[in-house]
This record gives C-alpha cells, sequence and structure tokens, in this order.
C-alpha cells in the first residue's frame, strides 16, 4: 500500500463562450460557475459612443473588456473551464489566445441583434471548433422558432441550436451538455466540422 490517494483530479477541457456585445456571456458564466467567476467588466463611457453600438442594449452600463472566466465540476472525471470573449469587434484580436486548446464553443445569439453574432460564427467556422448556438431568451424579446433562426443564420443542421436563458443554471448546463454531445459526435465520426 503506497499511502496515496487513489483521487484523481477531473480532465480539465476548456470551453469559449462568445456571441456579440450584450448577448450575455458574461451572465451565462456567472450562472453556472462554482467559483467566483472572473470578469472585466469596466463601465460604458463616453468614449465608445460611435465605436460600440448598443441598439436594442440601451440599458446596457458595463461591458466585457478582456475576458470572463469560470469553473464547473461534471462530475469526478470532467471539469469545464469557461472562457468569455469580449463581444465588441475592435477585441477580437483576442480570440485567438483565447481559443487556442479548446474543445468547444457556445455563440450565444439575441434576436434582438442577431446580426451581431455573425462575426463569431464566421470566426469558429473557419477555426473547425465544434460549436452550438444557444439563443437566449430576453424578456420581452420577440421570439422566433428555433428553425427560422437557423435559416437566418444559415447553418446547416449539423450544429445544435437550442435556446436558454443565461441567467438560469439549468438552462446553461442543457446548454453545456449540447456542446459536449457535439464535441463527442464530431471527435466520433472523425470529421472536421461545418464550415471547415
Amino acid at each position: 500500500m503506497s499511502g496515496r490517494s487513489e483521487r484523481r483530479a477531473p480532465l480539465a477541457v476548456k470551453i469559449v463562450v462568445s456571441g456579440g456585445l450584450g448577448v450575455g456571456k458574461t451572465t451565462f458564466i456567472g450562472a453556472v460557475s462554482e467559483i467566483e467567476p472572473l470578469d472585466t467588466e469596466a463601465a460604458i463611457t463616453q468614449v465608445s459612443l460611435g465605436v460600440d453600438s448598443l441598439d436594442g442594449v440601451e440599458g446596457k452600463t458595463t461591458t466585457t473588456v478582456a475576458l470572463d472566466f469560470g469553473r464547473i465540476t461534471l462530475d469526478a472525471s470532467l471539469a469545464l473551464y469557461l472562457f468569455g470573449t469580449p463581444g465588441q469587434d475592435r477585441f477580437s484580436f483576442l480570440w485567438d489566445d483565447l481559443v487556442e486548446g479548446a474543445i468547444g464553443t457556445i455563440v450565444l445569439v439575441d434576436t434582438r441583434r442577431i446580426e451581431d453574432c455573425f462575426p463569431a460564427l464566421d470566426y469558429f467556422e473557419a477555426q473547425g471548433t465544434p460549436f452550438v448556438l444557444a439563443v437566449n431568451r430576453f424578456d420581452g424579446a420577440e421570439r422566433f422558432e428555433l428553425a427560422e433562426i437557423r435559416e437566418a443564420l444559415g447553418v446547416g443542421d449539423e450544429v445544435p441550436v437550442v435556446e436558454c436563458d443565461a441567467r438560469a443554471r439549468a438552462s446553461v448546463r442543457d446548454v453545456l451538455g449540447a456542446l459536449m454531445d457535439q464535441v463527442i459526435g464530431v471527435r466520433t465520426r472523425g470529421r472536421r466540422p461545418v464550415g471547415v
């Protein structure tokens, strides 16, 4: 008997959460993280006028200026490390570093500003990283069928499109489960994801 514990640390995998400005990335990570999430929220100031469009999210007073980070342990063998990207195009130079080593991505969609998810969608398709689209249901926002959203974004049936409430832990866990299924499916099929 060695006296050493047979307990092993869970396998850590990296997940990226992306999408446009104000789509709910910080909220999504905060809802599910088992640790105090790291966020880099800063006040939106007059300096960003004319640079960052707040159309549709006029009540937003802060924004992520670097990254968000959180962690959730799924079971004794697997922990997800969640990295949120900033939503502004001017911070897209950070994405390459944030994505390095990620096994999958969640692209959040706000139907009030659906066009804001195109940069993330295009980027992750080009990267070949398995991803899911998660439509964040905002109170008072017009609702669309997921098939309509899929068609509007021009994504194939291979990409899961799910809805969520980024404020609700159970809903966020469901999205993470959909992503893990997608990652396993892509790896099992032994092919690169759509768009590559």
